[in-house]
């Protein structure tokens, strides 16, 4: 779907700006906390979220391009553009606010329902 080209580029995007700005204070040995600081593990992995849900959106895209997959892929398409969405968010927020870690079914939930729904959708035509 074209929709989640986008979205993976524009993942790909924020995942450069975030680990360009972040990268500018990594060299500080207790900034947030130190290096296996919950604060900074979150951010990092919020960094990673949108490089690896950007990654499963183009994978989404072009699997279903080169099959020449036209329908029944709306469910996964839009799951994983939550997944790209809410995975960064919830670590960001979970960085700065404990109670956010909570959260983290959403985008989690979201994947894996995706993935299962796609492979469900090569399986079963």
């Amino acid at each position: 779907m074209t929709i989640n080209l986008y979205a993976a580029w524009i993942s790909f995007l924020f995942g450069a700006l975030a680990g360009a700005t972040t990268g500018l204070f990594f060299h500080g040995e207790e900034w947030l906390g130190g290096y296996t600081a919950w604060r900074r593990r979150m951010v990092r992995l919020g960094h990673i979220a949108f490089f690896g849900i950007g990654l499963l959106n183009l994978s989404f895209a072009l699997t279903a391009e080169s099959l020449g997959l036209t329908s029944g892929l709306e469910l996964p398409g839009y799951l994983l553009i939550l997944g790209a969405v809410a995975m960064p968010a919830v670590c960001y927020l979970s960085a700065f606010r404990d109670a956010f870690r909570h959260l983290f079914f959403i985008p989690a939930g979201a994947v894996t329902v995706a993935i299962v729904a796609f492979l469900w959708r090569l399986v079963i035509p």
